[in-house]
């Protein structure tokens, strides 16, 4: 399944190191399905985004996301991409950037046809084939329609695909500048949040690990400074882990206030069962747990 994972640390900028897949020899590794991408992002000082990314076609093309990645930002998303839809490409790897926003999706949208034509001069700039690139131009067009309102923005995009297009999950993470954005819907796949007071809850930095799949974040910043974590998964043992309902857009703000509001309130209109899906999609949002998970205290 495909990995999100978003982080917010409020007013102060931290260093985050991010290892996207696990070394060739791990065991969890030798169980997975290798993905067909992966990515980080986040602003530098002056504001602009910045991604780094590889499409992932063998073992050639892993030595990126092997390799720490370390990142200074207020905020940063991640992304592990098992492809729904599109080839393993550059152009088809998340993080995506679409007017000074990043965004990573989770989840399959059919109908792409239909979701082109409705886009029209809005979609004319997509460079892959993806529906998740579709998705952030629709995201986009309608937060220009609501003159900048992200959140509104977001929602509608949101309400049109459930109620035109066949769809399993458009579970999204999304940085406007220094404002955290994430939707889960519907409740086919999950989507975690965190508020992470200074050191946690056992006065740790933060060191989190996917039990699930290959991505591991670390920042030491966090022992003294608090932060706001959105992942696909609990990644930690910490009890305050909260699963987004269905339908929930959060808000997570520059000053690490967090609000949250019902956009969608009931099931799609053609709600995508995992056996209609391709066999490529139904593996995309499938992931196997290994018997015994690794903790956040095991060593890369």
């Amino acid at each position: 399944m495909c990995h999100l994972f978003a982080m917010s640390s409020g007013p102060t900028p931290i260093s985050a190191t991010f290892w996207l897949l696990d070394a060739v020899d791990s065991p969890r590794a030798a169980a997975r399905r290798p993905p067909d991408g992966a990515g980080a992002g986040a602003f530098d000082p002056d504001g602009s985004p910045l991604v780094v990314k590889q499409a992932i076609r063998g073992r050639a093309d892993t030595v990126l996301a092997r390799e720490p990645q370390e990142i200074t930002s207020t905020t940063f998303v991640a992304h592990v991409r098992h492809a729904s839809t599109g080839r393993a490409s550059d152009e088809n790897t998340h993080p995506f950037v679409r007017d000074g926003r990043i965004f990573a999706h989770n989840g399959v949208i059919e109908g792409l046809d239909r979701l082109a034509a409705e886009l029209g001069p809005a979609g004319s700039d997509v460079r892959g084939d993806t529906d998740s690139e579709l998705y952030l131009a629709l995201i986009t067009r309608e937060i220009d329609r609501h003159d900048g309102d992200v959140g509104e923005g977001i929602a509608s995009a949101a309400r049109w695909i459930a109620g035109n297009l066949p769809m399993y999950s458009i579970n999204m993470v999304l940085l406007a500048g220094r404002d955290l954005w994430a939707l889960r819907y519907p409740d086919t796949n999950s989507l975690y949040v965190l508020r992470r007071g200074p050191g946690g809850r056992n006065a740790r930095h933060l060191d989190h690990a996917s039990p699930f799949s290959e991505i591991r974040v670390r920042s030491l910043d966090l022992l003294d400074l608090p932060a706001v974590v959105v992942e696909s998964e609990r990644m930690d043992e910490d009890p305050r882990w909260r699963l987004m309902d269905s339908g929930e857009l959060l808000c997570v703000a520059a000053d690490l206030t967090m609000t949250s509001r019902l956009v969608l309130d009931g099931p799609p209109a053609r709600q995508l069962a995992l056996d209609e899906l391709r066999p490529q999609a139904a593996a995309s949002q499938t992931t196997a747990v290994p018997e015994h998970p690794v903790t956040t205290a095991s060593a890369r």
